[in-house]
């Protein structure tokens, strides 16, 4: 199996088998998000123990790329900083949009590396709303405060 392969697979699985998937309803944090142009929509929902997210959970219905995108979002921001977690989008966002790539502290190369799968969709600009979603509805919860945010991807 080469590497394109295994990276499809890994999409299809989070695609159809969503880790984190549905509301949290302790959530301090929360934001939806939609894409018009394809309908993805998500539900982000965070827990955050100061700075540091305690938990990360995701609602909605899109295509596989965006479902995934979201399981594998919210499997890496669990038991990170607000900082941290931060990277990581930042690192993410480069590598699906084309971007100068940034780098990460070693201590979050793994977690960047598990992100990879989805680097792909750079090749497929319409495909890149999809893969980052979740990652710009997860900012805006971050950024609103204690309160419900909406994005709207276009």
């Amino acid at each position: 199996m080469d590497l394109r392969e295994l990276y499809q697979d890994i999409i299809l699985d989070h695609g159809r088998h969503p880790r984190n998937f549905g509301a949290l309803s302790d959530a301090s944090h929360f934001a939806h998000g939609h894409n018009p142009l394809c309908g993805d929509k998500v539900t982000i929902f965070v827990k955050l123990d100061g700075d540091r997210i305690v938990e990360a959970r995701f609602e909605g219905h899109g295509c596989a790329i965006s479902t995934a995108s979201a399981s594998l979002m919210t499997e890496v921001v669990k038991n990170k900083t607000l900082a941290e977690a931060d990277a990581l989008f930042q690192n993410f966002h480069t590598k699906v949009t084309g971007g100068e790539q940034i780098a990460l502290p070693a201590a979050l190369e793994d977690d960047g590396d598990r992100l990879e799968p989805l680097a792909g969709v750079k090749s497929y600009p319409a495909r890149v709303k999809c893969a980052t979603l979740a990652w710009h509805t997860f900012e805006a919860a971050m950024h609103a405060g204690s309160i419900a945010a909406a994005v709207k991807t276009e």
